[in-house]
C-alpha cells in the first residue's frame, strides 16, 4: 500500500499541462505551414505513382 502512495504522489514525468502544451504547438505548426506540408504530400505520392508502373 505504501509503494501505492509513493506511486500516486511522485511527480516525475511529464504532466498533463506539457502534453497539452506540446499538442497545441504541434497543431498549431501543421495549420502555419498547411499549404507547404499539402504540396509536399502531393508531390511525395505522384513520384510513388509514377514510379510505381516501373517495377
Amino acid at each position: 500500500m505504501q509503494e501505492f502512495k509513493c506511486f500516486l504522489t511522485e511527480e516525475d514525468g511529464m504532466g498533463v499541462v506539457e502534453v497539452i502544451l506540446i499538442i497545441v504547438i504541434l497543431i498549431s505548426l501543421a495549420l502555419l505551414f498547411k499549404e507547404q506540408i499539402t504540396s509536399l504530400v502531393n508531390n511525395i505520392l505522384n513520384k510513388i505513382t509514377k514510379q510505381a508502373g516501373k517495377v
